[in-house]
């Protein structure tokens, strides 16, 4: 008979706990502490007499110390163990935009162009500038809000666009067979260039792990989209708070869906082509 100090492990397989991959917490990595759902960006790591710690700081700017425990956080909806980063050597490289272009040091604005780029609302014009805005300014580019697209026609005859004042639309929810799709293809031309993402709002370009949840929900059709995400998530119905909290997350161009990214960079260039000041 075996003694109960020597006696065989006899859980299953399938019941045992599999260890969770190790992190190193890098620096403005976001991640969820699992016990108390406090997320935020890695701020610092320390060695303390009870153990390594991380601290976070939330989208108010709010600092929480945690220990570093095994499988004490979510990554990317994922439970992960955080450990200390290794040192690593200084990047030597230039320094970058948001949007990952060369930083100018003290590039002053050029002068604003007679082009535009047109977005469709609020939200959309904040996340190109959080992104792009010093890139915009060395470009001479200003971007202004459309707060929809329905009078996009009169919008674009008024504003005639020519080869030294060309015009750029930034379109949500730009799919096949759409609203939005009919109305692209009666303003394009030569001068005139609409492009857009796939998504039913600009919220939903931003990447689900930045923001420090597994997914975008599905809302039902008829509700209105911001405030069933809210339910959805939790958070209070107060979508100007809930964008908000959204931006926050958003540091560089690594927190958006390649779909809106792309499609950012084709209307710059495009406005860019024609020269005119």
């Amino acid at each position: 008979m075996h003694s109960k100090r020597y006696s065989p492990d006899l859980t299953p397989a399938w019941k045992k706990q599999r260890p969770a991959p190790e992190v190193p917490a890098d620096p403005d990595l976001v991640v969820e502490e699992v016990g108390s759902g406090f997320c935020g960006a890695v701020i610092r790591c320390e060695k303390t007499a009870e153990g390594p710690t991380v601290t976070l700081e939330d989208r108010f700017g709010k600092h929480r110390v945690f220990p570093m425990t095994p499988r004490g956080f979510l990554l990317e909806g994922k439970v992960v163990t955080l450990v200390r980063p290794q040192n690593r050597p200084a990047p030597s490289g230039p320094a970058r935009t948001a949007s990952g272009s060369l930083a100018v040091p003290g590039a002053r604005a050029r002068v604003a162009r007679a082009g535009r780029i047109y977005v469709e609302g609020r939200h959309d014009a904040e996340l190109v500038e959080r992104v792009w805005g010093d890139d915009l300014r060395i470009e001479g580019v200003v971007v202004e809000y459309l707060e929809g697209i329905d009078d996009l026609p009169a919008i674009v005859r008024s504003f005639s666009p020519g080869p030294d004042a060309r015009l750029g639309v930034l379109v949500d929810h730009l799919v096949p067979g759409s609203k939005e799709s009919r109305i692209a293809a009666e303003v394009t031309g030569d001068h005139a260039l609409v492009v857009g993402h796939p998504y039913i709002d600009v919220w939903e370009a931003v990447k689900p792990s930045s923001v420090g949840i597994p997914a975008w929900p599905t809302v039902p059709h008829g509700q209105d989209w911001k405030t069933g995400v809210c339910r959805a998530l939790g958070w209070p119905e107060n979508t100007g708070a809930a964008w908000q909290r959204i931006l926050s997350c958003v540091r560089s161009y690594k927190d958006l869906e390649p779909q809106l990214l792309g499609r950012v960079e084709e209307l710059i260039d495009f406005v860019t082509a024609g020269g005119g000041a």
